[in-house]
């Protein structure tokens, strides 16, 4: 009986990013890109966020209702301790974070972020505050996935500000 609760608890841990996208946006039609920043969009999204943006490829997700954009998810895999955790994060039309949902985390359990942990965000634009121990209260037991989970946060915000500022000007 034990062991039916802890894999179904286990298993209900990590939604699939289907699933986290109907949850985020539900109705929407959902496109997925693939996006090369250039070097200098790697580098204003660095400078933006305050953490290293490891690599040019950004994989995101569009959600668009009636023709209108309600808004843009990003995919963000990175190491907590020594192993990869994968987080999307969903933000509105404004560039604000919606919700941030987890569809990969290899470190114990134990480590991983609650869903409450993560609801904190909802809300939340990019800005000096939305730090640990700032805006963001701290993990206990957790450290590394709380400061994992805020650059990640960070960086996401940051390639959208790049992002979007490139397609509203052209440049």
């Amino acid at each position: 009986f034990l062991k039916a609760i802890v894999i179904l608890s286990m298993s209900a841990a990590a939604l699939s990013r289907e699933e986290a996208l109907r949850s985020a946006y539900p109705g929407a039609r959902i496109t997925a890109e693939q996006v090369f920043l250039t070097t200098a969009q790697q580098r204003k999204a660095e400078a933006l966020s305050g953490v290293p943006v490891p690599t040019q490829l950004v994989v995101r997700y569009l959600a668009d209702q009636a023709g209108e954009l309600v808004g843009r998810a990003y995919v963000d895999s990175h190491t907590v301790r020594t192993k990869k955790e994968t987080l999307l994060v969903s933000l509105d039309r404004r560039g604000v974070v919606k919700r941030i949902d987890v569809t990969a985390f290899l470190e114990p359990p134990e480590y991983q972020a609650s869903e409450a942990w993560l609801r904190q965000y909802d809300g939340q634009p990019l800005s000096e505050d939305l730090r640990v121990q700032r805006a963001i209260r701290p993990m206990a037991g957790a450290t590394l996935t709380a400061r994992s989970a805020n650059d990640a946060v960070r960086r996401v915000l940051a390639i959208d500000q790049v992002l979007e500022a490139t397609r509203t000007t052209g440049r």
